[in-house]
C-alpha cells in the first residue's frame, strides 16, 4: 500500500511516469521505499532545493511510526 501510494505521487510530478521504478523493502520494523526515474526526472523529483524530496521524506515519517520507520532512497 505505500508503495502504491508514492508510485502514485511519483508518477505525477515526472514526465516520463512510465520509466518510474519503485520498490519496497521490509527489513524488521523498517520499510526501505526506492524511486528510480529518468535520469531527466531526477531533478523534478529532488525539487527546488530539496523541497520535493524533502516533502516525500516528510509524508514517509507520517506514515511510518516508532516501530516501523519508512525511509526513502533515489536511485540511478
Amino acid at each position: 500500500m505505500i508503495k502504491r501510494a508514492f508510485e502514485y505521487i511519483v508518477k505525477t510530478v515526472v514526465d516520463k511516469p512510465e520509466s518510474v521504478v519503485i520498490e519496497e523493502i521490509n527489513e524488521d520494523s523498517r520499510v526501505k521505499i526506492t524511486i528510480k526515474v529518468d535520469e531527466q526526472d531526477i531533478g523534478k523529483i529532488i525539487g527546488k532545493e530539496g523541497r520535493t524530496i524533502k516533502a516525500l521524506r516528510a509524508l514517509a515519517a507520517a506514515i511510518g511510526n516508532k516501530d516501523r520507520l519508512i525511509s526513502i532512497d533515489i536511485i540511478k
